[in-house]
């Protein structure tokens, strides 16, 4: 019986299990890296400190996060807000880290189109979020949804999370986790 081996099984599933934790540590690396750009010191910055513990809660060992911050001052990466419309009117907020700006809002504009949700303007839906000190947005009026329109949110969600220079999304739909 070939290709049932215990060993086999094993190889497989850490194989999924380690590139979904390495896609977990880039993505926090990232954050901590863009962070640590204006001010690679934590005591003085609290981005950067709300990015390190972020990381730290994700299990990223801590020579990661020093060669990220250490990283910091030589990779051009910007960050980008990205606001946009989602099933049933509902307000999404996408935080994300590039070296392309114009590379990665294409992308993004393109997974936004093929899901239902649309590109909207800057300042359009930020007018609804407030923005606390670890730099994330908390809707100021929620929206009620269906059951239906809360798996097309949550999708959406999905798919622009799995892009790579995604970092975050906010939404204002109801009881979203």
């Amino acid at each position: 019986m070939s290709g049932h081996s215990k060993w086999s099984q094993i190889k497989h599933k850490k194989a999924i299990t380690d590139g979904k934790r390495a896609k977990q540590f880039t993505k926090l690396l990232v954050a901590v890296q863009t962070a640590a750009k204006s001010d690679p010191n934590p005591d003085f910055n609290p981005r950067l400190r709300a990015a390190i513990n972020k990381a730290k809660e994700g299990n990223v060992p801590q020579d990661n996060i020093a060669r990220a911050i250490a990283r910091s001052k030589d990779n051009p990466t910007e960050d980008l807000i990205i606001e946009s419309y989602g099933p049933a009117g509902t307000a999404f907020i996408i935080k994300a880290v590039t070296d392309n700006r114009n590379r990665t809002v294409s992308e993004l504009k393109k997974l936004l189109s093929d899901n239902n949700a649309k590109f909207a303007e800057q300042g359009s839906v930020m007018w609804g979020f407030t923005q606390n000190e670890e730099g994330d947005f908390v809707p100021q009026f929620s929206q009620a949804l269906s059951e239906n329109e809360k798996d097309k949110v949550r999708s959406l969600m999905e798919v622009v999370l799995d892009h790579p220079d995604a970092i975050d999304i906010y939404t204002n739909a109801e009881n979203i986790s």
